[in-house]
């Protein structure tokens, strides 16, 4: 297979039809439901399939955490936007190819070239120093075109979730918490999260039959007890970390899904939800790139 540097296809509102008809947007929408799929009912501490490639990836993430220490925040920014994001972001563009030369067998190099943009990109942006949900796509792309390439497989399906994505969740927390990384496109109180969606739709699946129901889901005590095992409770362990005051004031969303009656109910919501507010909004998703494992055709 030939390999091509990604570029941006949507470049504007007339755009938008063509994503939503082409290849791409289909296969990251069956990826991200059968990636739902693979963990209901399932604990972060279940029993199911981890692979050596699985640990591989969760080693170069804990590479990437160790930088936040050589760049430490700059104690004299301002309240938001920590300037020494930029340096941490360097760092990671800087080592990414080399970081995919090691990850991947040598049979699989030539798709270096289009996976160190959606790496790079999952983390935030460098100038404007925020993080949304466009970030966290850029990496389910990576994943998406790991498996493409056959370096993960069907089988990794529920590890992908709730091993590699929850080192992901765990390193992006780290980076917002560090850096105080502004919210990029945020709803403020209307929308989901400031800063990811995923967990929360990942999450809601885990919950299936767990006996934790959609009202316990922003118990402060059962966030800090269970956010270990379930990515939901872990998403709501950190706003509440992060925001201060009464929690429908400062997440209605997360507050009204807390009324549903069950979580199958809520993850085929937030389904229908990230389709329409993060794969169909043109600010989120105009700056994906498509080469040709990610195709714009």
């Amino acid at each position: 297979m030939s390999y091509t540097s990604p570029s941006r296809k949507i470049l504007g509102p007339q755009d938008m039809p063509g994503w939503l008809r082409s290849s791409a947007y289909r296969e990251i929408v069956s990826f991200v439901e059968q990636l739902s799929s693979s963990v209901e009912g399932k604990k972060v501490s279940s029993n199911y399939h981890i692979s050596e490639k699985v640990h591989a990836i969760c080693a170069m993430l804990d590479k990437a955490e160790t930088w936040i220490e050589a760049y430490p925040p700059d104690s004299s920014a301002s309240r938001f936007g920590n300037r020494a994001f930029r340096d941490w972001e360097t760092e990671l563009r800087k080592q990414a190819p080399q970081l995919l030369s090691d990850l991947l067998p040598t049979h699989s190099h030539g798709a270096i070239v289009e996976l160190v943009p959606y790496l790079t990109e999952a983390f935030g942006n460098a100038t404007r120093i925020d993080y949304g949900s466009g970030h966290e796509l850029s990496f389910l792309i990576w994943l998406l075109c790991l498996c493409k390439i056959e370096f993960l497989e069907p089988a990794d399906s529920a590890a992908i979730v709730l091993v590699v994505f929850r080192r992901y969740l765990v390193l992006c927390q780290q980076l917002q918490r560090t850096y105080r990384l502004e919210p990029a496109g945020s709803h403020g109180v209307w929308g989901l999260d400031d800063y990811q969606f995923l967990p929360f739709y990942f999450g809601s699946a885990q919950l299936f039959n767990s006996g934790i129901s959609p009202a316990d889901s922003i118990s402060p005590q059962l966030a800090n007890e269970q956010s270990d095992e379930y990515l939901y409770l872990q998403g709501i362990k950190f706003i509440m970390e992060m925001k201060r005051g009464p929690f429908f004031e400062h997440s209605r969303q997360l507050y009204d899904i807390s009324g549903v009656l069950r979580w199958e109910k809520v993850n085929q919501g937030l389904g229908k939800m990230y389709k329409a507010e993060v794969l169909g909004k043109f600010p989120v998703v105009q700056h994906l790139q498509f080469g040709s494992l990610f195709s714009s055709q």
